[in-house]
């Protein structure tokens, strides 16, 4: 299963656009009154279209050395996130609950960050514990989300020697381009309404199941599973 990471798992305290800015400066010598909006997107997507929005010319040329500073940056973002961001009500015990299940759950991430970042945030707030991340998919391959999963599950098919097409993949977020992304490669999407959009939003996008939070961690177990209370007891 694929954990989505921001206003899902964890509110990193605002730090995306704040360090949007500051690569920014650091690369083009000025500042930028705008970062694009980033729910549900991938870094690539994102950042090209912030450079686009500030003028700069051919944004696309300019990516890899903005992912490259993003990364580079990692080790103050970790300590920012563990001073100013938390890990969101149930996160915690949803991934330990996962982790339990039998036959055992692989649990990664798909995400719009970078993998420096991702890894970052979820360190700095105790939220990696139970995640392969070497098999999750990450913001730097692909503008379009989709393309992560099968990233994802090419990795993951290479370290456990199992196929997870289908439903087999589970998808966990809380935009409507996660659900998206499940619902393009036969994923189950779950949606969370943890992040701005409302569950109605989550519904509407094709989620299989909508939680209002994690907190309920029977309700999370029953909605990755689909089997009923059955993982409850």
């Amino acid at each position: 299963m694929l954990w989505d990471v921001d206003y899902t798992l964890l509110d990193a305290g605002g730090s995306g656009g704040e360090l949007y800015r500051a690569v920014f400066r650091d690369l083009f010598g000025r500042d930028t009154d705008e970062v694009a909006p980033m729910g549900g997107r991938t870094e690539r997507a994102i950042i090209a279209e912030t450079l686009s929005m500030a003028g700069i010319s051919d944004p696309a040329q300019h990516v890899d050395a903005f992912i490259a500073e993003l990364a580079r940056r990692a080790p103050e973002l970790r300590a920012f996130v563990a001073a100013h961001g938390r890990a969101l009500p149930g996160a915690a015990a949803a991934l330990a609950a996962v982790a339990a299940l039998r036959p055992p759950v692989v649990q990664s991430v798909l995400t719009g960050n970078v993998p420096a970042t991702a890894r970052a945030k979820l360190a700095a707030l105790g939220l990696d514990a139970h995640l392969d991340l070497e098999v999750g998919a990450y913001g730097d391959h692909h503008e379009v989300r989709a393309e992560l999963v099968h990233l994802a599950r090419s990795r993951a098919r290479a370290a456990y020697g199992a196929g997870f097409s289908g439903a087999a993949t589970v998808l966990v977020g809380d935009t409507p381009l996660d659900v998206a992304a499940a619902l393009a490669t036969g994923a189950r999407a779950v949606g969370v309404a943890t992040g701005g959009p409302a569950a109605a939003d989550l519904a509407a996008a094709g989620a299989d199941v909508v939680l209002p939070d994690l907190t309920d961690t029977c309700a999370v177990l029953t909605a990755i599973t689909g089997l009923g209370p059955g993982p409850c007891s």
